[in-house]
């Protein structure tokens, strides 16, 4: 994979790609596994002084196989792909990642698989955004190590905006648009359930209510934090467990076995076009079918 910039001042070459995002661990995958900087065409090292004016080619090398993620053929719902990033629906059921417990049902396996089927030369997997197990909805992934560097940088500078859907059969508050801003912590009686707790981190949860039909109220979220079960755990501390939660309380006799959230939409500035790329994956049928009850 060939990128290109030409030099906008006079600088060490090294300091110019460090700021175009080339981590010192990329320069030295550049450096011992085949890949190549130029200068004007002719091949230089990191030390070469720039002047304005210069094209500076970085030619990367393939990433290769990532032999620890077993591929797994399943069907995939392709939402977006480029050459730098991957989107896809990921269903209820599947974890994000492997796991030692699960090595083979998770969103990685089965983009393994698809990588294999589409002969890429790059088919090591680089998660951007995970979801949990029973959460379904858009989860991005990176093509290749350099994009994954800088959507990183842009994650940890909140420039990714998801939107998530939750379903509650009670509602959060009286506002139909509002903030949860209670900290999280570790249930001391379960490794995996979480609960509110002045013990906890920080954690900020914007919410607006959508839609009511029936009992039923649909609410757009958005996170400002990111921590584990953050939705369910706010929503179930504030009188408003999902429905299909059986795990914070959310009522069990809608139809749905897992809890009604769905990440509906994810945005970002694509970072070598400068466009801006929003995604979207469609209501699944368990969350659809609990209006029709």
């Amino acid at each position: 994979m060939v990128f290109e910039w030409e030099a906008d001042e006079a600088l060490l070459t090294r300091t110019f790609l460090k700021h175009r995002g080339i981590s010192r661990r990329l320069l030295s995958r550049i450096k011992f596994h085949g890949g190549q900087i130029l200068v004007n065409g002719h091949e230089e090292n990191v030390r070469h002084q720039l002047t304005v004016g210069d094209k500076v080619t970085v030619i990367l090398p393939n990433e290769g196989k990532q032999e620890i993620i077993e591929a797994i053929h399943l069907p995939i719902d392709i939402l977006f792909e480029d050459d730098h990033y991957i989107a896809v629906n990921k269903p209820a059921g599947y974890t994000s990642i492997p796991s030692q417990y699960n090595p083979q049902g998770s969103m990685a396996n089965i983009l393994k698989a698809y990588y294999q089927r589409q002969d890429y030369d790059n088919q090591v997997i680089h998660v951007v955004t995970r979801l949990d197990r029973d959460t379904s909805g858009v989860m991005l992934f990176a093509k290749h190590a350099f994009a994954h560097g800088l959507i990183d940088q842009q994650m940890q500078q909140k420039g990714i905006e998801k939107t998530y859907l939750a379903v509650s059969d009670n509602k959060v508050s009286d506002l139909d648009h509002g903030f949860i801003d209670d900290p999280i912590a570790r249930s001391p009686r379960s490794i995996i359930e979480r609960r509110v707790h002045e013990s906890g981190q920080s954690a900020l949860t914007e919410y607006w209510l959508a839609e009511q039909v029936g009992a039923l109220k649909v609410y757009k979220v958005q996170l400002h934090t990111g921590r584990t079960h953050q939705i369910r755990v706010h929503f179930a501390f504030n009188g408003a467990p999902l429905i299909g939660d059986d795990l914070y309380g959310g009522q069990m006799d809608h139809g749905i076995q897992r809890q009604a959230l769905h990440c509906r939409s994810l945005k970002f500035k694509h970072q070598f076009t400068g466009e801006m790329v929003e995604i979207q994956a469609p209501l699944p049928e368990d969350i659809s079918a609990c209006f029709d009850l």
